[in-house]
């Protein structure tokens, strides 16, 4: 198990790529909501590469980062993650304004299709120690 925390951008709010393999903590996920909003981190998942971008100040920031990595946009999507209900279902709200994809039915800011939804909390359980 890998315990280094992924590299910071040098900028506050700057995403940071969490990618296959390696993992975040907890604790530095409350640091990240305690210096953005509080309670609540913005990550975009690459439900294809199974990585993630956390801490950007948008989705769109997370999105435009891994993109510039080497995702497909089509693969990418936005959630909100609550590090004080890790135990919970409320860990991952499904709700970004870089998932209204009516090309690919998903015609609202959630993730309409379960398979997806389901990746997703995977590939954050696999992530997030």
């Amino acid at each position: 198990m890998n315990n280094e925390q992924p590299t910071t951008g040098s900028e506050p709010g700057a995403a940071e790529i969490v990618r296959a393999g390696e993992r975040v903590s907890l604790e530095h996920l409350e640091q990240l909501a305690r210096g953005l909003t509080g309670e609540m981190v913005k990550a975009v998942v690459d439900i294809e590469r199974r990585i993630m971008a956390i801490g950007g100040l948008m989705h769109a920031d997370e999105e435009a980062a891994l993109i510039d990595d080497g995702s497909r946009q089509a693969d990418l999507w936005g959630i909100n993650l609550y590090p004080a209900e890790r135990r919970s279902d409320d860990f991952v709200e499904f709700d970004s304004m870089i998932n209204l994809r009516p090309g690919q039915d998903n015609r609202s800011r959630g993730v309409e299709d379960a398979a997806t939804r389901a990746t997703i909390v995977q590939i954050i359980d696999r992530l997030v120690e």
